[in-house]
């Protein structure tokens, strides 16, 4: 009962999202108001309660907003002084192919800003790039969340696979096992089973996109994509060599970012080449005859022409990839270094009820790009209209995403922390009479216990339902890890094998997370129709989910993976 009653609002969400294609901004108020009344009502939290977990969940959905506006900052900032011309040029002077620009903008250069910064980010930056390139706004968005899949587990320098082996070190111990070896194990077997749906997402995605944005008949054929399955195939397997081979022997932190910086320099080398280029150049129809009934009322603005040298446009960029990777790698291996100061530096907030709210502001990806559109401003050379009117679209396209955002985590701030140890309660997975869990544990626990004899089937579902409503692999892995370590023992099955894949769908989940799609709606223009996009993007959720549950038990058949405590 407690977990079809903490399914409600998500439920509601769904279908509202969904199937009645509310923007997200209308039904998740509605989900909030629905979680506060069932917390209040069933899991016996007081309205005090309710109201402090919805302020801090306001507070850390404004931290998340920073992120966003600094990368619309940086994408208006650029189109204003003429620099996203100057860029548009590289990208369309190594193909006018639109399927040839959406692998190397949307899955490598996403993947590099995922590896770097993670948290939504590389939605938010890719997907304006492709704007600058030609691309139809909502043709931007669906690419851009569904290539930011495959390097989310080892995202921000390996923080979501980290922070799952924060919560599981002593369950690994306990049961007779290595913590250093269990992390190895983990970091391996998630990169194996992403690697090898890296080719499937990244061919799905051109096929979505020429059947959805083809200009006619003709360019809408199915036929199209796979005029450039072999370099996909030669994308795919560079990325996934040094991919693999980085979490085989080095560890979470430089996973995605190392595979796709190589990646991007060789593909980009090999393609000036015209190495693998299809003979047959696919573009979109002209921008009159796009289908603009999708468009929010906030259009990105259309980059402004110039003569601005190349690397002169790509100094911003440059300057951000920099700032993230020295700063993101330097804390890690370091932690008592300058970085890891900066990561250690919070602003403290004290709350009502003796709480308080802490924000690591100096870590925050957004204030970089801040940072660096205030540098940009000299260095384009930018008159102070260029620049009020860049600022001034930036805040007008927040805007849209700021209600969303706001509730979304409000609600999940009271999914996470509306436990009650004086309600006992017996646990379906396994029986236990225990105090009753979150609302996100009774989810998770009666999706296990449906699923018992099949649990491998749900495992990498739950990561997706995590990461779906927290926006966030690194907070579906904090929440989960631990449950699915345990189900794992309980029903016999490799637990690294199981939390594998926690980490898998909770990657996953990040195309079609509302907090991503969200911020893909806002900095694309196309607030609003975030219900379309979570459709659209569905069926590549799904079809990863199935590939890394075959590739799990292709693993578990061939005893590569061992039962801890068995």
């Amino acid at each position: 009962m407690y977990a079809i009653l903490a399914f409600i609002p998500i439920i509601v969400t769904v279908v509202l999202m969904v199937a009645f294609n509310w923007p997200a901004k209308r039904a998740l108020p509605l989900a909030w108001v629905l979680a506060a009344i069932i917390g209040v009502a069933v899991w016996k939290m007081s309205i005090g309660a309710v109201a402090l977990q919805t302020v801090i969940g306001f507070l850390e959905a404004f931290a998340v907003l920073v992120i966003i506006f600094g990368a619309i900052l940086i994408m208006n900032t650029l189109s204003s002084s003429g620099a996203m011309a100057a860029i548009n040029g590289m990208f369309t002077g190594i193909s006018p192919d639109a399927r040839i620009q959406a692998i190397i903008i949307g899955f490598i250069f996403g993947a590099f800003i995922e590896g770097a910064a993670g948290f939504g980010t590389p939605a938010a930056l890719a997907a304006p790039l492709l704007i600058s390139v030609g691309f139809p706004p909502l043709a931007a968005a669906v690419v851009a969340l569904i290539y930011n899949s495959v390097p989310v587990c080892y995202g921000a320098v390996g923080t979501p696979t980290n922070s799952s082996m924060a919560t599981l070190g002593e369950s690994v111990t306990s049961l007779g096992g290595n913590v250093d070896s269990f992390k190895a194990d983990l970091t391996f077997f998630s990169a194996v089973n992403m690697a090898v749906g890296a080719f499937f997402i990244v061919t799905i995605g051109i096929i979505l996109l020429v059947t959805m944005f083809g200009k006619d008949a003709e360019h809408k054929k199915v036929a199209k994509a796979f005029e450039v399955l072999p370099f996909i195939i030669f994308v795919c397997v560079v990325f996934d060599v040094i991919y693999l081979l980085i979490a085989k022997f080095i560890g979470p932190e430089l996973v995605s970012l190392v595979a796709a910086v190589i990646t991007l320099f060789v593909v980009l080398f090999t393609s000036k080449k015209g190495f693998l280029m299809p003979k047959n150049i696919w573009t979109f129809g002209k921008k009159e005859t796009w289908d603009h009934s999708w468009l929010s009322t906030t259009e990105v603005p259309e980059p402004k022409q110039s003569d601005m040298s190349l690397v002169k446009a790509w100094i911003p960029y440059l300057l951000i990839g920099l700032a993230l990777v020295i700063t993101r790698v330097w804390s890690t291996l370091q932690p008592d270094s300058w970085a890891g100061a900066m990561k250690a530096f919070k602003v403290t907030l004290p709350l009502f009820g003796g709480a308080s709210w802490s924000w690591a502001i100096l870590w925050n990806p957004g204030i970089i790009f801040i940072i660096v559109g205030l540098i940009t401003i000299p260095l384009h050379g930018m008159n102070g209209d260029t620049v009020k009117e860049a600022w001034k679209n930036s805040f007008n396209q927040v805007k849209g995403a700021a209600i969303a955002l706001l509730f979304g985590v409000a609600m999940v701030y009271i999914f996470r922390n509306s436990a009650n140890d004086g309600i006992q309660v017996s646990y379906m997975i396994d029986g236990r009479t225990a105090g009753l869990g979150s609302m996100l544990t009774m989810m998770a626990d009666g999706l296990g216990s449906i699923f018992r004899g099949a649990y491998i089937v749900i495992a990498p579902l739950i990561g997706v339902l995590g990461s779906f409503m927290s926006g966030s692999n690194t907070v579906s892995n904090t929440l989960f890890s631990s449950l699915q370590f345990e189900t794992a023992t309980l029903v016999g099955l490799p637990q690294v094998i199981i939390v594998a894949l926690q980490n898998n769908g909770g990657a996953i989940g990040n195309m079609v997370c509302v907090n991503n799609v969200v911020s893909a709606c806002a900095t694309t223009g196309t607030i609003g129709n975030e219900g379309k996009i979570i459709r659209t993007d569905f069926l590549p959720c799904i079809v990863y989910c199935v590939i890394v549950i075959v590739v799990s038990l292709i693993v578990i058949s061939l005893g590569g993976a061992t039962v801890l405590g068995a």
